[in-house]
């Protein structure tokens, strides 16, 4: 026998809704205060849910393992898989312990290291081993003495570091005059090796304009960015997409990046020298591409701005057992081992599972610790694109500036922040290198700069939303979102308004928390927007999220699923909006289709196989 969700399905399959005409027999938007739904509750709404609590919950990995439920080794998977997840051991009696001196400086008390006061163990078992060093940086020296060799012993040729005598002067002679570095302004974009698609480079968009969205008192900040791509290299079968994606390479902070070659000791003259690189394995530099040996030549501020993330990842046991081998100061060198110990996993563990800590922290809070550039370079991570979904119709977007046409793509970016040992706060490497453009290009027009020679470092986005490859009918539609996750639905708006017919519909529920300061793009989405769009605000007024009004639009939400081509997409946070709005379409289908629970969850996830139900959270 079919299954009850098999049987509505298959009804809807052979008895299709009547496409709108006019008057639209289509549900419109309906205030809630006036909805049917609200009538036909025969007892009050229990309280609402808030979505996330200021109460401490958590201090230890035992609370962590008490909260979760999960064993001892889904813990290691889940964190760093070094075994720092395990309890603290016990102190045994007769154990001996080396009472240390703890460094005094502000960056060691911000991590908040649990070190017991009677000291840490004399002897210390199970520690990291110093990891292997993967890159290695030399000079590049060109002499007029051809049959010299090289300065270093590094062969030009040889992947294992041995040296190989050249086979001729003219043989070393061409080699070294290989050993340049390219004619490409690495201050707007990265290094050629960086490639996020050979032989496709990233490609230095203009910024056209930008502009913030959000206003004072807005509890994030939110800015637009206009990006000129009329001189984006051609590729074959690739275009700008509605509701497609654009990766950017996006690189550290320059200060950051000009503090740890301080802090590394570097010096100033050769941060922008010529260095050979040479890598052993990994696909490191690049970001995409075979694992496998490489040598180029690049410069350390190069490989510190566009290669390697210096605060996005917490710290690892490789990376401490680096800095404990060349700590000079015997207490530093002590600590450091025992957080790369058996005995110190506990300590570790809370303090990897805090707030994220950079190199540049670390640092400075053992500051007789001076490892060579290029092994820390070995156990960094790989700084990685981020991508951001275009906010308009790409097809549509030009403007006429200086007699040219200029084809634009436009973006939206909500700066993400995370607590920061000296400044409180800080942003994120893709948020906050994109807040820095945006003041630097608003600070220049007040100063009378017209057009601002400012760049965003980017690439057509591999990674295409899947909200970009369902929009291929013109079938109803319906968009739910909240924050900086409605970007990707004004392009649709957009060009669904602007063919607007009876098999055109679409709408909208923007979710936000104060539509006075954080409402985005209101008044840009073309003709007809209080027809289409509903914003739904969760600090002000009534104070009700966005799957709340999903729950009083059942009639529409309905009518959009069971139509011929109909589609609902749901773009945003999947904590708390994403969850939410999953709980309330089931709750439709279950109200609408009379379904169990499980048949509506069912429901959505064979309408999800089909495309009808997009769902792009994060």
């Amino acid at each position: 026998m079919p299954s009850q969700v098999e049987q509505l399905l298959a009804e809807a399959a052979t008895t299709f809704p009547e496409e709108p005409r006019a008057p639209s027999i289509a549900p419109s938007l309906t205030y809630s205060e006036d909805s049917e739904d609200q009538d036909e509750l025969q007892q009050p709404e229990p309280p609402k849910r808030r979505r996330a609590s200021t109460r401490l919950i958590a201090q230890t990995p035992a609370d962590i393992q008490r909260i979760t439920g999960e064993s001892t080794q889904q813990l290691i998977n889940r964190c760093c898989g070094g075994g720092c997840c395990m309890n603290v051991q016990k102190q045994k009696e007769g154990i001996n312990l080396d009472h240390i001196t703890l460094p005094d400086n502000e960056a060691f008390r911000s991590l908040s290291l649990r070190i017991d006061d009677n000291g840490i163990p004399t002897t210390l078992t199970s520690v990291t081993d110093l990891p292997e060093q993967t890159a290695f940086l030399s000079p590049i020296r060109q002499t007029s003495d051809t049959s010299s060799p090289p300065d270093s012993a590094v062969s030009l040729g040889s992947n294992d570091g041995s040296f190989v005598a050249p086979d001729s002067a003219v043989c070393l002679e061409k080699k070294m005059q290989n050993l340049v570095l390219e004619n490409l302004d690495t201050s707007i974009q990265p290094p050629s090796f960086v490639q996020p698609h050979p032989p496709y480079n990233v490609f230095p968009a203009k910024i056209h304009n930008t502009r913030e969205l959000t206003k004072p008192g807005a509890e994030k900040r939110t800015y637009h960015f206009d990006l000129d791509v009329t001189d984006y290299p051609e590729e074959t079968g690739t275009d700008f997409k509605v509701g497609g994606a654009i990766g950017v390479m996006a690189p550290n902070d320059a200060a950051a990046v000009e503090e740890l070659l301080d802090l590394l000791l570097v010096p100033r003259y050769l941060r922008d020298k010529p260095v050979l690189l040479r890598t052993t394995r990994g696909r490191w530099p690049t970001v995409w591409g075979d694992d496998q040996a490489r040598e180029l030549v690049t410069t350390r501020r190069a490989l510190l701005t566009w290669c390697s993330d210096i605060q996005s990842y917490p710290p690892t046991k490789p990376l401490l057992r680096i800095l404990a081998e060349y700590a000079q100061d015997p207490n530093e060198h002590k600590l450091l081992t025992f957080l790369c110990s058996g005995e110190g996993q506990g300590v570790f563990c809370d303090f990897r599972t805090g707030p994220h800590i950079t190199i540049s922290q670390l640092l400075h809070a053992f500051p007789s610790a001076k490892p060579p550039l290029d092994l820390l370079l070995s156990v960094l991570q790989t700084l990685m694109p981020r991508f951001y979904s275009l906010s308009n119709d790409p097809h549509e977007s030009y403007e006429v500036r200086d007699g040219k046409q200029h084809r634009l793509v436009e973006i939206a970016v909500t700066v993400h922040e995370t607590s920061d040992w000296r400044n409180g706060s800080r942003t994120g490497i893709g948020s906050g290198f994109f807040e820095r453009q945006s003041i630097k290009y608003r600070g220049l027009q007040k100063e009378g700069v017209k057009m601002p020679q400012l760049y965003i470092p980017m690439f057509k986005g591999l990674m295409a939303n899947p909200l970009a490859k369902q929009f291929v009918s013109d079938g109803p539609m319906l968009l739910i979102g909240a924050g900086v996750g409605v970007a990707p639905f004004r392009g649709f708006v957009q060009r669904r308004l602007k063919n607007a017919n009876c098999a055109n519909k679409v709408w909208v529920l923007q979710g936000c928390r104060d539509a006075l300061v954080d409402e985005l793009y209101s008044g840009e989405w073309g003709v007809h927007e209080d027809d289409v769009k509903r914003v739904i605000q969760s600090r002000r007024g009534e104070g009700r999220y966005v799957q709340e009004e999903v729950a009083h639009q059942a009639d529409l939400v309905w009518f959009i699923i069971n139509s011929v081509d109909g589609r609902v997409f749901v773009c945003g946070s999947s904590q708390g909006m994403g969850e939410g709005v999953e709980e309330a379409l089931i709750q439709v289908a279950m109200k609408k289709g009379n379904l169990e629970h499980d048949e509506a969850k069912q429901f959505w996830q064979l309408k999800k196989d089909v495309g009808q139900y997009i769902a792009e959270t994060w």
